[in-house]
This record gives C-alpha cells, sequence and structure tokens, in this order.
C-alpha cells in the first residue's frame, strides 16, 4: 500500500481516500478512490505486472468497437498499476433471477456480437494444443490431485478419446472470433446508468464463435434451466447470422460448454490446492453437472460423463 500511496501522491488523486474494492482468482487487487462524489478504481497489478500491457491492449480494442470497457486514466507500468473507470458494485450475479435472466442475457449477448467485431491481430490462438492444454487441467489438478484418483490405463483413454472428439467439434464451428474468455456474470457490470460494463479480458484470445456464450449462459456460479438457455443459444445464433442448424448450433455450444468446464474443473482445484483459495470448492459441483450433463447427450462423450459420476 505504500508504494502506491507514494504514486498517488505524484497524480491528480493524491487526495482520494482509499479503500479495498475487491481482489479476483488472480493476484490482481483493486481499490476505490473517492472524493465527494467522484470514484474510480485503481488496480494493484504488482503481483501481475505483465498483465497490464495487454489489459491496456485489449481495452482499446475493445472501446474501438464500441464495447463499454473501463477507461484508463492513469498507468504506472514500472510498479503494476493503473487508474480506471469506476463502474460500480454491481454485477450481472447480484441482479439476475428468475424474473430478468432472460433480458439480461439478451442484453449481454448483444455485447457478444459486438466484442466479436475487436480487432484479432495477434492475438494468441485458441487451437488443437492450447485447448488439450487447458483440459489436461482436470485430470492433473481435478481427478489426480483433488479427488485424488488412480487412473486406470483404461480410464484414460476414455479421457484422451473424449477430449479429441470435444476439440474436434469446437474447431469444427467458425472460428477467428474474438474471445473474452471469462464473459460471466462476475465479470458482467451494470453500471448506474443501467449499461453493461466489461471487465476483467486481458487474457482474450482468438478463437471459437461460442466461446464467450458458453462463458455467460453456462456460468459456473449461477444456472437456469436448460430449456430457457437453449432458447438464447439459438438467439445468438439468429443474431449473429450464422447457418447452422439447431442441433449443429446445439452440438457446438455443448462441445465448447465441455471445454471449458473440464479446464474450470482443473482450475478450481489448483486455486484451492496451490494458491490456497478454497473459495471456488463450492462452484465444482455446478460446474461438475455441466459437464457430465452436456457429455451425457452425445455418444463421443458418454463415457467421459460415466467416468466422472463414478469417481467423484
Amino acid at each position: 500500500m505504500d508504494k502506491i500511496k507514494v504514486w498517488l501522491n505524484t497524480t491528480q488523486y493524491k487526495d482520494y481516500e482509499i479503500t479495498i474494492a475487491s481482489a479476483d482468482a488472480s493476484f490482481r487487487k483493486y481499490y476505490r478512490l473517492r472524493d465527494a462524489d467522484k470514484t474510480f478504481v485503481l488496480m494493484d497489478s504488482s503481483l501481475e505486472k505483465d498483465s497490464l500491457a495487454p489489459f491496456i491492449d485489449i481495452t482499446s480494442r475493445l472501446l474501438n468497437v464500441g464495447v463499454n470497457a473501463p477507461k484508463i486514466l492513469e498507468t504506472n507500468l514500472k510498479d503494476g498499476f493503473l487508474i480506471i473507470e469506476d463502474f460500480g458494485n454491481t454485477h450481472y450475479l447480484n441482479v439476475l433471477d428468475a424474473n430478468n435472466f432472460k433480458e439480461l442475457y439478451s442484453k449481454a449477448i448483444d455485447v457478444i456480437i459486438t466484442m466479436q467485431n475487436a480487432d484479432i491481430k495477434d492475438l494468441p490462438l485458441y487451437d488443437k494444443a492450447f485447448l488439450h492444454f487447458e483440459m489436461d487441467l482436470m485430470k492433473d489438478w481435478y481427478l489426480e490431485k483433488n479427488l485424488k484418483v488412480t487412473l486406470s490405463e483404461v480410464q484414460k483413454n476414455i479421457i484422451e478419446n473424449a477430449l479429441d472428439s470435444i476439440s474436434d467439434v469446437v474447431l469444427s464451428q467458425s472460428q477467428n472470433m474474438f474471445v473474452h474468455r471469462d464473459y460471466h456474470s462476475r465479470n458482467i457490470m451494470l453500471t448506474k446508468n443501467n449499461e453493461i460494463g466489461v471487465i476483467d479480458y486481458q487474457d482474450a484470445m482468438n478463437g471459437a464463435v461460442t466461446y464467450d456464450l458458453v462463458s455467460l449462459l453456462k456460468d459456473c456460479y449461477i444456472s437456469y434451466e436448460r430449456e430457457e438457455i437453449e432458447k438464447l443459444v439459438l438467439e445468438f445464433r439468429d443474431k449473429k447470422g450464422l447457418d447452422a442448424s439447431n442441433d449443429e448450433f446445439l452440438k457446438w455450444f455443448d462441445f465448447m460448454g465441455m471445454q471449458r468446464h473440464i479446464k474450470v474443473l482443473g482450475i478450481f482445484s489448483r486455486l484451492y490446492l496451490r494458491d490456497g483459495k478454497d473459495g471456488y470448492l463450492k462452484d465444482i459441483p455446478l460446474t461438475l453437472k455441466y459437464t457430465i450433463d452436456a457429455a451425457s447427450r452425445y455418444e463421443e462423450t458418454k463415457e467421459l460423463a460415466k467416468l466422472l459420476k463414478e469417481v467423484q
């Protein structure tokens, strides 16, 4: 905090009150700067300085296409600090309920379509190798380290074959899309003007058309009935103007969802076991439910669903 205060004294925000705003799954921290009714957010990435340049870059790409990303007001790359626009404290997760989720998700879908107009030049590619690198986290961290399962050769083959099928379907759908990678209810803000504000996008990549849709509609922190989610999935397809049948597009969505949730099972386990963050353990059951439900629907992944049911 001392370094922050020393730097703030060199800026126009030197007399602002500073309070803790939040932290996230990484090692970033956020502070709120306040002077009467004026507020801003100070992002402390001093433990992850390498994340600042991508954050600044992606912010510019999003603002250029009309996405409401926080404007950057002050930068201190040497120490790892930024001062950015304050979107407030209201996340989608705070307000979503059975009465409003269709309307709120529909608005958030429109933002995905706008985001997908963003420049993808030089963004890392979601290729087969990276899809598998992410999915392998499940075996290493969730099954072997968290559940302490010793996998047989047969079980390893079931996992490998399923993951191959998943990546094949993911790569068969429309590619070369801007992918936020974490577009869910904790990273979508409702500003005081009731507009959507998008945050936590510094890890953006170039990937499949359904990735951010899955993050939104198969959110690891909140869920709604499959039937209603399917309608929203097809609403996205129609708004996007994609030439895919209902069954084909839902399969794209489900397989992208399996890829993401298989990865997340590993990440939530790693956050607990390696980083001492046990708050994500409570989110594993919903993530696992999504994975098993989707895997049970398709011949290529039914054995994986069976395996995950057996070992949990």
